[in-house]
C-alpha cells in the first residue's frame, strides 16, 4: 500500500497541491555566522555532515511531524550538534543501524516555531543509505509538541509555503 496525500485546496496561494514536500536546511546555522569570504577555510560542508573551525560538528538528519489524517509524515531536514566522538562514529559507521542514538542540539532555526537553535535533540541512525531521524527532547516547546502531537495538513502547507518560492511548486508569484 502506498503513501496517499488528497487534493489540498491551498490558502496561502489559492493553488490545488497533490503531495506535501519535504523541506530542509542546507546547512547549519552556525556556519551563517561566519563572514562568507572566511567559510572556504573555515567549514567543511558535505550533503550531510559539516565542520567548523576543527571544533564544531554536525550531522543532517530529519526530523518528521505527523500530518493528521495522512499516513506519510513531513519531513524536515535538521542539523543538530555532535560531539566529535559521536560524529567519527557516524562518519565510521554511516550506513548501519546499529549506532546507539546519539544526543545533539538543534542547529537549524525553523522560523514558524522559532526559537528553536538548541532544542535538546537525539539522532536516531538507520542505516540504509537514510538519514537518521532528529527526535526533540518532550517539551512544551512547539516544535516538540508539533512532532508528538502533529499537525494540520493546513499548517504543513503554511510551513512549506514559508521555505519554498510559489514558483518551485509550479505556482506562479505575483511578485
Amino acid at each position: 500500500m502506498g503513501t496517499f496525500f488528497m487534493s489540498f485546496h491551498c490558502a496561502c496561494c489559492g493553488q490545488i497541491h497533490e503531495c506535501l514536500p519535504d523541506i530542509g536546511s542546507s546547512a547549519p546555522w552556525a556556519m551563517y555566522t561566519i563572514p562568507e569570504e572566511e567559510r572556504a577555510t573555515r567549514v567543511w560542508l558535505k550533503q550531510d555532515t559539516c565542520v567548523i573551525d576543527d571544533q564544531e560538528f554536525f550531522i543532517r538528519g530529519v526530523l518528521e511531524i505527523p500530518v493528521h489524517e495522512q499516513e506519510q509524515t513531513f519531513g524536515f531536514g535538521v542539523w543538530v550538534s555532535q560531539s566529535q566522538e559521536h560524529f567519527l562514529s557516524y562518519q565510521e559507521y554511516h550506513n548501519t543501524d546499529a549506532i546507539r542514538p546519539y544526543f545533539g542540539w538543534l542547529c537549524t532555526e525553523i522560523s514558524m516555531f522559532s526559537p528553536t537553535l538548541s532544542l535538546k535533540t537525539m539522532a536516531h541512525f538507520q542505516g540504509n543509505g537514510q538519514r537518521p531521524t532528529i527526535e526533540l527532547e518532550p517539551t512544551d516547546h512547539p516544535l516538540a509538541v508539533a512532532q508528538r502531537d502533529g499537525i494540520s495538513l493546513e499548517r504543513a502547507w503554511e510551513i512549506v509555503h514559508e521555505y519554498v518560492k510559489p514558483s518551485n511548486l509550479g505556482v506562479e508569484s505575483s511578485e
